[in-house]
């Protein structure tokens, strides 16, 4: 529930950041902390800093990847949609 919470917290711009936090991670780490008790301090067991910065960095990726895909796909349907609405117009074009 705790890091439910911190999520939740994020993504409703009400995460407050504090002046010992020395990034996100240590971050997320206090404020769980703050919320379950010292169990949250165990949030990074197992996992060096560069280790969440690289999953950090690939889950922002594949999200990022996700969204312009998406937007690809719309602006190709927009572009087949105005082609048969127009499938009578020629136009002018090059061979090479």
């Amino acid at each position: 529930a705790g890091l439910f919470q911190v999520r939740d917290e994020w993504n409703s711009d009400s995460f407050v950041e504090k002046p010992g936090d020395e990034d996100i991670h240590t971050a997320n780490e206090r404020r769980l902390t703050e919320i379950i008790g010292s169990v949250g301090g165990k949030l990074h067991t197992g996992r060096s800093r560069n280790d969440q910065v690289a999953m950090d960095t690939r889950l922002w990726t594949v999200e990022h990847e996700r969204l312009i895909l998406s937007e690809m796909a719309a602006l190709l349907q927009a572009g087949a949609e105005h082609a048969e609405k127009h499938v009578d117009i020629l136009m002018a074009g090059y061979t090479h």
